[in-house]
């Protein structure tokens, strides 16, 4: 299987100089393009694009270069930045330097060192995060489940570059018209680069052995997860508890297993583990926002009430918003919502 393509987010006001950055490194077959003509919303980009490298204009309508180089350290301090300009100085390319980037080149661009370059710091900046990138795994009864549990985890993981995968055992039929909720479990996936596994077993009729193991234990070989989250059993719907009870079952040989708490969950809920999710209660309640068809009539939808589930929890961990688990088994040493990962990316081909 060919190694998927270095994202790289070109920032550039003129249109000319935009396409061209764009055709110069996409022509060089390892590497796709995210253009943003403005880079207002260079944070918000970051964390959709997961970019290998930025590649920046210093003068841009309304923020200097520089902005955006702050705004990006704030939350990726370690993301390769280049800047491009028309009006170099040793002194400009000094600070510029100081300040974060990694590479100053002046325009007009040569086409040849910019691919050198580009392609040269997303290689090193995936190696870097080789050996910290880890597989998730979420398991949920119904379309939502996994987003009220663990959606702000699983957006931690997500901005962490972690893949993840989202399995859905069944179509959410009475709670819904099941193509609708589908269509909404898709949009959540997409909004976090997840990929989802959605089965059709019978709503409130999900059995808690086969198929229910065998179609989870597929999942897992497909995906190959570190951590895995599943429904706690300790929880009045009966799919729920089946899931938790075949997820054991088929997750069996996976070192980190934890339950998360649903809208059902019974007085016997008792988690030790508290996620800080400060920087992803927005996301959270965007995955939620997908699922359209539930928010009228689950109240436990609500942001108000999801922010405040979060809250609640947080007295018992750290910030001021928290998702709870219930540990199953720890073998790996959970420490944080991104788990630091015990597992080595692929290697990657240069093309020739």
């Amino acid at each position: 299987m060919a190694p998927e393509p270095y994202r790289i987010l070109v920032i550039e006001d003129d249109p000319d100089v935009a396409l061209y950055v764009r055709v110069v490194l996409e022509r060089a077959g390892d590497m796709v393009v995210e253009l943003d003509h403005r880079g207002h919303d260079v944070v918000e980009h970051v964390r959709t694009v997961r970019p290998h490298v930025i590649v920046t204009d210093l003068e841009l309508p309304g923020v200097h270069g520089l902005e955006v180089v702050h705004a990006v350290r704030e939350i990726e301090p370690e993301l390769p930045i280049v800047v491009m300009t028309a009006h170099a100085s040793v002194d400009y390319a000094v600070r510029a330097l100081r300040d974060g980037v990694s590479e100053f080149l002046q325009k007009p661009l040569d086409s040849a060192v910019l691919v050198d370059v580009v392609r040269r710091l997303a290689r090193e900046h995936e190696e870097r995060h080789v050996g910290t990138r880890r597989s998730i795994l979420a398991v949920g009864a119904h379309p939502d489940d996994v987003e009220i549990g663990v959606g702000g985890t699983l957006a931690a993981h997500a901005a962490a570059g972690d893949a993840i995968t989202v399995l859905t055992l069944s179509r959410g039929a009475r709670g819904g018209v099941a193509d609708q909720r589908q269509h909404e479990a898709l949009a959540s996936a997409e909004l976090i680069g997840a990929r989802l596994f959605l089965e059709d077993l019978v709503d409130t009729h999900i059995p808690s052995a086969d198929p229910t193991v065998g179609i989870i234990e597929r999942v897992v070989a497909a995906s190959q997860p570190d951590v895995v989250y599943t429904h706690s059993v300790h929880d009045r719907h009966q799919d729920h508890r089946a899931v938790h009870e075949a997820s054991l079952v088929a997750t069996r040989g996976i070192a980190e297993v934890a339950c998360y708490q649903s809208p059902s969950s019974t007085i016997d809920f008792r988690p030790s583990r508290f996620v800080t999710i400060d920087e992803h209660v927005e996301a959270k309640l965007e995955l939620l926002e997908c699922f359209t068809s539930q928010g009228s009539i689950r109240d436990y939808l609500a942001p108000d009430f999801v922010v405040a589930t979060a809250r609640y929890w947080s007295r018992f961990g750290t910030g001021r918003a928290c998702e709870p688990l219930e540990i199953v088994r720890d073998a790996g040493g959970v420490q944080s919502a991104a788990w630091t990962s015990s597992r080595a990316a692929r290697t990657r081909q240069e093309p020739a």
